[in-house]
């Protein structure tokens, strides 16, 4: 396992059943890396801690004016010199190496993950979480994972210097064997308390930074509505939350830390005091005792390790906990994968509702419900909220298709797009048919002030396509980053296209020209677009009407309109009152035709007798001609 084999062909089926699991399943994955930053880990231990027998060995050669035990201790103190080098060196690669493949791997999966579930993840799972999960929690996750090695190597060093010393000097090994394993479990009775601290200032730290996001993304409008103070004040008591628990996190640690250098501290006093004694009565010689106090000295090395595995598995199990709760996560429908090959074509059919989206034409849907649409919208692209029975593309269900080929059939945008950092050219970069180029997706788009804007906004970029894109999009207007995700989506020219609300943000002038562009950069290509919108509706070759989870309505625009007393009431968003006043009317005109109007054959003077939606249609006519 080295990290230049990143990223993994296959990262694996992880065991989400909880975050313990979850870590041991990483553990296991790389056993390799683990023996190997054992093995080197051992070295080094066993070299540091032969330091002390080299340094006894030679003060009692000294004592003994001895040359050749001098000389011995010299040969043995360099070969212990080289081997705490070389298994530093070495350790450290290996350890960074686990450390960054076990990031990578849980990084890997949870992208995977991410692609799998689409849109529905965001729904599910909070975005903040995801995010939190993909960069600070990997981390602490991989720190864990690669600590377990030194800490496997710090214990067994620290056993065999206890059993070195009880065999080389009895009397005071058995002093430093029963001390050793007491310093080792001392602060096991503050690590709950410790785990719970660390767990409460991430928690904090959470909120606070979902508030500083939330914040950022309403800016503008807090501008607006003069609320940034509030939301500062806000963020200035969860910052204070955030520091009260990290410092009493802080706290509990330092204690730990404490404990570990007072208790070696204890027990090097204890041998030294009673190995003093045991020389005055010739019992040790100095260079035993030499040998005893520099063990115990170097020792307090290793041991730091058990309060490293401590504190790594305190702050990686939360976060090993969050990744199995993202990873755990499975799509409404499995998509078998069972029909491999080209991405089907044909008519688009959901039979729940039993909408239909004939290939070639441009459908409009109108839902009564935003909600309704949004998950009928994520239906028809294969991968719903819900489980149910499959949209098919021709004769074809969508679950039956390789999740990446229903997606090259059958592309989604919802109502609400995302557009990533970076330039222009970046953002259109996607998989496409080349049929379509960037300049035709964002012309009928109707980009042109966007682009301007962008150039504006840049320093130095001359061209549009070189502009750079903040965050999001923040920097633009909520219609300049629909209109630019509206292009991104016409340039990948997919067989179907599925739009949810695509000018819900621009203007009726700007609409009129999206809907023309739209119509006529799709034609023979399947759309279907989620809309209420009379501009939108009035393109579409095909309008359906679904109220309750049902098709109740087809036909085009200006027949519904005066048709459909629901679809008017959708489309026109007229009250009950008005929606019977209007019928009133319309049976008033029809009356009046049969004979039975008023004196005179026409209705009052107070009573508009138009068909209703007939001033919306005016309105229309007008809208599209200006435009």
């Amino acid at each position: 396992m080295q990290i230049q084999d990143l990223p993994y062909p296959d990262p694996g089926v992880p065991d989400a059943r909880s975050g313990p699991r979850f870590l041991w399943w990483l553990f296991r994955n790389q056993l390799g890396g683990q023996f190997k930053a054992l093995a080197w880990g051992l070295l080094h231990f066993a070299s540091v801690a032969s330091l002390p027998f080299c340094v006894g060995m030679a003060i009692q050669a000294v004592v003994d004016r001895s040359g050749g035990r001098l000389a011995l201790a010299g040969g043995l103190l360099a070969l212990s010199g080289a081997g705490v080098a070389l298994g530093d060196t070495f350790l450290h690669r290996a350890a960074v190496t686990n450390w960054i493949t076990a990031a990578a791997r849980v990084q890997q999966l949870l992208a995977a993950k991410a692609a799998l579930l689409g849109s529905a993840l965001t729904r599910r799972v909070a975005a903040g979480e995801v995010v939190a999960v993909s960069t600070g929690d990997v981390e602490k996750i991989g720190w864990f994972v690669e600590a377990v090695s030194r800490f496997t190597a710090a214990a067994v060093t620290i056993v065999l210097v206890c059993v070195g010393l009880v065999l080389y000097q009895p009397a005071l090994g058995v002093v430093v064997a029963v001390g050793l394993p007491v310093l080792a479990v001392a602060v096991l009775p503050l690590l709950p308390r410790a785990t719970r601290r660390a767990d409460f200032q991430r928690e904090k730290a959470g909120r606070a930074t979902e508030l500083a996001s939330d914040t950022v993304a309403g800016l503008r409008v807090l501008r607006g509505i003069g609320g940034e103070e509030l939301f500062l004040d806000r963020y200035r008591r969860a910052s204070q939350e955030v520091r009260h628990a990290a410092v009493r996190s802080a706290r509990m640690w330092a204690l730990i830390a404490a404990i570990q250098v007072l208790l070696p501290g204890l027990l090097l006093v204890t041998v030294v005091w009673y190995g003093v004694h045991l020389a005055r009565d010739g019992r040790i010689a100095v260079g035993e005792l030499v040998t005893a106090y520099s063990s115990i000295m170097l020792l307090t090395y290793p041991l730091r390790h058990f309060e490293e595995i401590a504190m790594a598995y305190s702050f990686s199990r939360p976060s090993a906990r969050r990744a199995a709760r993202v990873l755990s996560l499975e799509r409404a429908t499995d998509t078998g994968g069972s029909r491999a090959g080209e991405p089907p074509s044909g008519d688009l059919y959901d039979p729940d509702t039993g909408l239909l989206a004939p290939a070639g034409l441009f459908t409009a849907v109108v839902c009564g419900d935003p909600d309704a649409a949004g998950r009928l919208a994520e239906r028809f692209g294969g991968h719903p909220a819900q489980p149910g029975t499959s949209v098919r593309l021709g004769e074809v269900p969508l679950d039956e298709l390789p999740l990446d080929t229903a997606r090259t059939a059958v592309l989604v945008q919802d109502k609400d797009p995302v557009l990533l950092s970076g330039t222009l050219r970046e953002l259109l970069d996607v998989p496409k048919s080349g049929a379509v180029g960037p300049a035709e997706a964002l012309a009928a788009a109707q980009c042109e002030d966007v682009l301007a804007a962008l150039v504006q906004g840049s320093l130095d970029a001359a061209d549009p396509m070189d502009a750079l894109i903040t965050e999001r999009g923040r920097s633009l207007s909520g219609g300049q980053r629909q209109r630019l995700a509206l292009a991104r989506s016409l340039i990948t020219d997919p067989e179907v296209l599925v739009l949810d609300e695509p000018t819900s943000a621009v203007d009726s002038h700007t609409e009129a020209r999206i809907a023309r562009g739209l119509r006529e950069l799709r034609a023979g290509r399947t759309t279907v677009v989620f809309t209420s919108s009379p501009l939108l509706l009035d393109r579409a070759d095909r309008v359906v009407l679904v109220h309750e989870g049902e098709v109740t309505a087809v036909g085009v625009h200006r027949e519904l309109i005066h048709k459909e007393p629901l679809y008017r009431a959708v489309v026109t968003r007229e009250t009950d009152e008005e929606a019977a006043r209007h019928e009133a009317v319309r049976e008033g005109a029809v009356s009046g035709a049969d004979g039975a109007a008023r004196p005179g054959g026409h209705p009052g003077p107070d009573v508009d007798a138009r068909p209703a939606g007939a001033a919306q249609l005016d309105a229309l006519e007008e809208i599209e001609e200006s435009a």
